[in-house]
């Protein structure tokens, strides 16, 4: 491991020496290659362990989703916590109060949302630093990261923290790269485009593919914009999760009505005081928005819908979804299904529909087996 941090630091040292133009575009691309496969070594599980296990950090996946809560020691985490779920998760105004990490249930909409409060990272987690490893393996296995930030503090706490997330592959709110790699057993490497990318270019992106002993494949390209980050990303997929983020801003009890006017019109932010109660319900709505989450109802033939338990599933879910949701063997006994709903295309009227509909939010479903 520490030949690995050596390495990293020499590579650290040599990309901030190296000044960004045109004739250095090649080289740092090739640094940049070799950065990112030695820091996917080093936070690789040891002895073929699991990343995310340790004392403290073997929580199951349960509810419907889960949020991890991450953000530097003292910022308000367990706070919420505490204020939106029935967990109590030690909270105190001195550093590193959570030493594991502790779940909770948000039950909101029907929904039960899974929170994680994991230690607070500090500088260094994606090198191992503290339990920087634990952290953001169980991190990578959220539907959603709260950020959350000192609204009293500098802005560069969120940057820093992105920066600890970046180097560990956690991509947030940004879309997967336009750009795929078919490996073959012949042939070499070929670069193919729709329109000439600006930023990489066959003899870079053969460099970089060699580099992680892979001689010969198809890369294609469908975005001109595609960066080198993005190929090296790409190659390194199974490592790397594109994330939604929220930004909470916390004690903005502390700074003016212009600080906080300033830091709640930045994108993807909410602003709170978790000490005076006040924005608290407005992060759990913008949470159930970047969720994704619909809050359907089933029905059985000759009975009324209960509307008092919805059945909660993601986006664009199908009645095939739906069926999953139910029983894994439910859908092989499937005939049909009837749906009320904004996606009937007759009003109040119930459409006949097979597996593939998909539904939205607040239907109602009702399905025949044979």
């Amino acid at each position: 491991m520490v030949n690995i941090l050596e390495k990293i630091k020499e590579i650290q040292d040599e990309m901030s020496k190296t000044q960004k133009n045109k004739a250095t575009e090649y080289h740092l691309g090739l640094l940049k290659g070799k950065l990112a496969k030695y820091r996917r070594m080093l936070l690789e599980p040891e002895g073929g362990s699991s990343g995310g296990k340790g004392q403290g950090f073997e929580v199951s996946k349960t509810g419907d989703c889960r949020i991890c809560l991450i953000g530097y020691p003292s910022v308000g985490k367990s706070s919420f916590l505490n204020k939106v779920t029935k967990t109590k998760s030690e909270a105190a105004a001195y550093e590193f109060t959570t030493l594991t990490s502790v779940p909770g249930v948000l039950e909101y909409e029907g929904a039960e949302i899974q929170i994680v409060d994991l230690p607070g990272i500090i500088r260094g987690a994606s090198e191992g630093k503290g339990r920087g490893r634990q952290v953001v393996a169980t991190a990578k296995t959220a539907d959603l990261i709260l950020m959350v930030l000192d609204a009293t503090k500098s802005s560069d706490q969120r940057q820093h923290l992105e920066k600890e997330l970046e180097a560990i592959g956690i991509r947030l709110n940004k879309e997967k790269p336009n750009l795929t790699i078919r490996l073959k057993k012949t042939g070499g490497i070929k670069l193919n485009s729709m329109t000439p990318p600006k930023n990489i270019d066959e003899k870079l992106v053969s460099s970089i593919l060699k580099d992680y002993k892979i001689h010969n494949a198809d890369v294609m390209v469908r975005d001109e914009n595609v960066t080198v980050d993005d190929l090296i990303d790409v190659i390194n997929e199974k490592h790397v999760v594109y994330m939604p983020c929220l930004y909470v801003y916390n004690k903005i009890d502390a700074v003016s009505l212009e600080e906080v006017d300033r830091i709640a019109r930045e994108p993807n932010t909410v602003v709170m005081s978790c000490e005076m109660d006040l924005g608290i319900k407005d992060v759990i709505e913008e949470i159930w928005y970047r969720l994704s989450l619909l809050r359907m109802y089933t029905k059985r033939r000759g009975v009324k819908p209960d509307f008092s338990e919805p059945m909660v599933v993601r986006r664009d879910s199908t009645i095939e979804d739906v069926c999953n949701s139910i029983h894994k063997d439910f859908k092989e006994q499937f005939k049909y299904a009837l749906v009320w709903g904004s996606s009937s295309k007759f009003g109040n009227a119930p459409q006949k529909c097979g597996l593939n509909h998909k539904v939205h939010d607040q239907d109602v479903v009702s399905i025949v087996t044979k």
